[in-house]
């Protein structure tokens, strides 16, 4: 295969890791007829006339769930967008700025980490630094983490800058606390441009930063920010794995970051098809809520406090991985939306409302109320491609699934599917000036 996908047929292929001989296998079980390997390389280099007959077509659509008209089109993302990314990614693949400051920042973080735990040097401005971070949080809660990512990197490096100086052993702590909250926005922001590998790297930098600070709280986030990563990469298995690993610092510590991490938890498990286990963690969660104390980061807001509607949104987005339970999703998702119109402004992240309402719709679909999940997704699927973080997208691709797999044809269906595909085809690109709040 070349370089850049020819179908979108073939970036599946690629975003999947599957080779052409994977692909043959899935389609002879799927179809119960033969494919050859010459048959089976035109379609994925689109090289045919017209479209395979029905009974192929239909193999296709049960294999990728989606249509075949758009499995033999044009790859999702091309042109002045950015095509979707497989775990494996770096930043730098992106043609665009943001991903190469992505891709630079990730490797200050990695050429960091090599060096942080051995040594317990920096200082200085440290009040300055701290006003800087806090201005950033109260940002946040307006606008995406990549229409501040100039002022990001730069407060970012700044504080390691310092810790590479020298400085009193709890100016150290403080400066790793700092260099840790600092390090965790841009593994969110990593995130919300697919760059999971840069993530990753920025979070474990963040958790060395905790560590050197002992900060259990930051200890908590940044590990229910890994499970975050991984679930929205598909990686289950890790994304419990980081959950669990939190468990420990998260029973020392009273503030939101425990509730995000149980939250987070509950979704992996249901991912995972352990239903009964989510439940338990959805309800652990509401006991913390009832318990915790705020801590200092959640007095920074922004991404690092967790409110109760993104609570309730969580737990709605964990149920949706169970049918059964879309009534519940649906009255969670609703409670979700509900708490956001009338919470305070700190309450509100950009990526909740369009999350419930994703889950929402899958609730509907869910129960077969196709016209109420289009009434649910409308205002997701208006977001502008500046505002089309990784999360967003991949949470509208959910209901395309479950359209597929759910839904009578209808012309509402029809409808539906086809403002799905246009929205995730234009995901997060340069801003322009006219994108910006």
């Amino acid at each position: 295969m070349g370089d850049q996908p020819r179908t979108r047929l073939e970036q599946i292929l690629r975003q999947r890791h599957l080779t052409l001989e994977d692909f043959r296998r899935r389609y002879e079980r799927a179809a119960g007829t033969d494919l050859s390997e010459r048959q089976a390389y035109r379609w994925v280099a689109g090289d045919l006339q017209s479209l395979p007959y029905p009974h192929a077509q239909a193999a296709l659509e049960r294999l990728f769930g989606e249509p075949a008209a758009h499995l033999f089109g044009a790859p999702y993302g091309t042109g002045a967008v950015v095509p979707a990314r497989r775990y494996g990614d770096r930043g730098s693949a992106r043609t665009d700025w943001q991903g190469q400051v992505v891709a630079m920042s990730a490797d200050r973080a990695r050429d960091f980490l090599t060096r942080a735990e051995a040594s317990n040097v920096g200082a200085e401005t440290i009040d300055q630094l701290a006003d800087d971070i806090r201005r950033l949080a109260v940002a946040s809660r307006e606008q995406t983490l990549i229409q501040l990512l100039g002022d990001l990197v730069d407060t970012q490096d700044r504080a390691f800058n310092l810790l590479e100086g020298r400085q009193k052993p709890d100016q150290a702590r403080d400066l790793y606390l700092l260099a840790g909250v600092a390090t965790g926005f841009m593994a969110k922001v990593s995130h919300d441009v697919g760059a999971a590998h840069d993530a990753m790297t920025q979070a474990r930098t963040a958790y060395v930063c905790a560590d050197n600070a002992g900060h259990d709280g930051l200890r908590t986030w940044v590990r229910g920010l890994q499970s975050g990563i991984a679930y929205w990469s598909g990686r289950r298995d890790d994304a419990l794995r980081y959950a669990e690993q939190g468990a420990e610092t998260a029973a020392r510590s009273r503030g939101s970051a425990s509730i995000r991490l149980s939250s987070g938890q509950a979704r992996a498990l249901a991912a995972l098809g352990r239903i009964a286990d989510a439940r338990v963690e959805i309800d652990r969660a509401a006991e913390l809520r009832e318990r915790f104390q705020p801590d200092d980061l959640d007095n920074l807001g922004g991404g690092y406090w967790f409110p109760r509607s993104r609570q309730l949104y969580f737990a709605a987005d964990a149920l949706t991985w169970a049918a059964d339970e879309a009534p519940h999703t649906e009255r969670l998702a609703t409670e979700a939306l509900d708490a956001l119109t009338t919470a305070p402004a700190h309450d509100r992240g950009f990526g909740d409302e369009p999350g419930a309402r994703c889950a929402l719709a899958l609730a509907r679909v869910q129960q077969g109320n196709v016209d109420g999940a289009a009434e649910a997704l409308a205002p997701v699927l208006e977001l502008k491609p500046a505002q089309r973080i990784h999360g967003i997208v991949t949470s509208v691709e959910h209901v395309h699934i479950a359209l597929h797999r759910t839904s009578r044809p209808s012309r509402t269906t029809t409808d539906l599917l086809e403002a799905i595909q246009a929205f995730t085809a234009a995901r997060l690109s340069l801003p322009k000036a006219d994108d910006l709040p």
